[in-house]
């Protein structure tokens, strides 16, 4: 295993780790005498996540499309040189197969409620679609100008979620974690890895909403 390998896969599990971690004490204040998987269930409760269950909704009716019409990738995908629409629609298709389809639609049921209940569903609506079309664009650019899927967009929300975190989380420690996101995502810029731009995308903005509101001005 090279370099370069070594730094992708460390990343990921920085990602994973730390971000299941944040997960669970964002979903329930209880994480401490919850594990992280029943932990995470609870961003499900009533009264459910609307744009959350939609958005999930949404990505399972385009699996089911693209695996019953696979003719569908192709159409959608981003390709080099595609129009620049493409670099919306690649978020609609999973280029690799079930393996992608089934590991995408997990992560984004986990984490779309949880970043709903957090920042709201039109925001949390913007960070997955900004994070994405951007990380989307960079690729079309010349990273990886073939291939489709929502992974970058799901990294957006957990960049965001991570800043949040990082400015007004309740756990120290925590806190300190989340900065590893950020982290993860530079070091994956720098390999030209998508996913860099879709959880730094979404840093920003996760930043940018933790920022306190400004007191308005004397009349």
């Amino acid at each position: 295993m090279n370099m370069h390998s070594v730094l992708l896969y460390g990343c990921a599990v920085v990602v994973i780790v730390s971000g299941i971690r944040l997960l669970a004490a964002l979903a329930t204040e209880r994480c401490e005498e919850m594990p992280p998987p029943l932990a995470l269930l609870r961003a499900w409760r009533r009264p459910v996540p609307k744009a959350a269950a939609g958005l999930v909704a949404t990505m399972v009716a385009l699996g089911v499309v693209q695996a019953v019409v696979p003719a569908v990738i192709d159409a959608l995908e981003r390709h080099p040189h595609g129009a620049w629409w493409r670099a919306v629609t690649a978020l609609m298709v999973q280029s690799s197969g079930w393996f992608q389809l089934v590991i995408n639609l997990t992560s984004l049921a986990v984490v779309a409620p949880i970043a709903e209940r957090q920042f709201g569903p039109w925001r949390m609506a913007l960070v997955f679609a900004t994070s994405g079309v951007a990380a989307q664009a960079v690729s079309m650019a010349g990273w990886s100008p073939r291939g489709g899927g929502d992974s970058v967009a799901i990294c957006g929300l957990v960049g965001a979620l991570a800043t949040w975190y990082a400015a007004r989380g309740s756990v120290v420690t925590l806190r300190w974690a989340a900065l590893l996101v950020p982290a993860a995502g530079l070091v994956l810029c720098l390999l030209t890895n998508n996913h860099g731009v879709g959880l730094l995308v979404g840093c920003v903005l996760g930043a940018a909403m933790a920022t306190p509101a400004r007191p308005p001005l004397p009349a």
